[in-house]
């Protein structure tokens, strides 16, 4: 097997589960297969479980200047920039993803609008994925949602960024319980590892690169007067 080196590489995992710590989160036992595999390969991982965290809902980078007495958002936004590779866990509730998986995408909005130091937009340079679980049908859906929300921030989406567990429909097992047959899934299993490879190697290959070409996307630069060839004279 090719030896392959990402120590260089540090990846966060965002937990939307709506469970609190310590009750088990299916979600987090999808993503610790993920996790074991770029720990293997030499990623420094964290992990944070949003439902732990007082995280107040909004757009703007602090929400304690509009009136919340805490806002534990900042910190972990901070963890967003210095990772790599980000990864969104999430369960499916009522077809769609969690509440909380929403809030996440929101409070990344809230600083997509800054620069980095090519002139890009922030998020620029960086890949990411989405890990989904349930006992309703949706994967697809939540991860069509998550993903989109993720590259129009800047984020740069690698082939068969997603993967999932679902069960029989209606009340049943989750992907954690026993005898659900989740953990032995080996489309589930499949598709968690190419994801995560996929993950490891566009990232590496950005970080390596220097990130994404700086030319024609600059906001920066468009902001001083670049065109970058746009051929209406009105913009030029």
């Amino acid at each position: 097997m090719p030896d392959h080196d990402f120590s260089d590489l540090s990846a966060l995992f965002l937990n939307c589960t709506l469970k609190r710590s310590p009750t088990p989160s299916n979600t987090q036992a999808l993503m610790d297969n993920s996790i074991a595999i770029m720990e293997a390969n030499g990623v420094a991982v964290g992990t944070v479980r949003i439902a732990d965290r007082d995280i107040p809902p909004g757009v703007d980078e602090d929400m304690t200047e509009h009136g919340f007495d805490r806002d534990e958002w900042p910190e972990i936004q901070q963890r967003v920039f210095d990772a790599d590779i980000l990864l969104i866990g999430t369960p499916i509730w009522l077809g769609e993803k969690s509440s909380l998986c929403t809030r996440v995408i929101e409070r990344l909005y809230g600083y997509s609008g800054n620069l980095n130091e090519q002139g890009q937009w922030v998020y620029y340079g960086r890949v990411a994925g989405v890990l989904v679980t349930g006992n309703e049908d949706g994967i697809k859906h939540v991860a069509m949602n998550t993903l989109y929300s993720l590259q129009h921030l800047g984020y740069t989406i690698p082939p068969q960024a997603d993967a999932g567990w679902i069960g029989e429909a209606g009340p049943g097992p989750s992907y954690s319980d026993p005898g659900s047959g989740g953990p032995e899934n080996e489309f589930t299993q499949r598709n968690t590892t190419f994801m995560t490879w996929n993950l490891m190697h566009l990232a590496a290959l950005l970080k390596r690169a220097g990130g994404i070409p700086a030319y024609g996307n600059q906001r920066s630069q468009w902001d001083a007067g670049a065109r970058f060839d746009h051929p209406n004279p009105e913009y030029r």
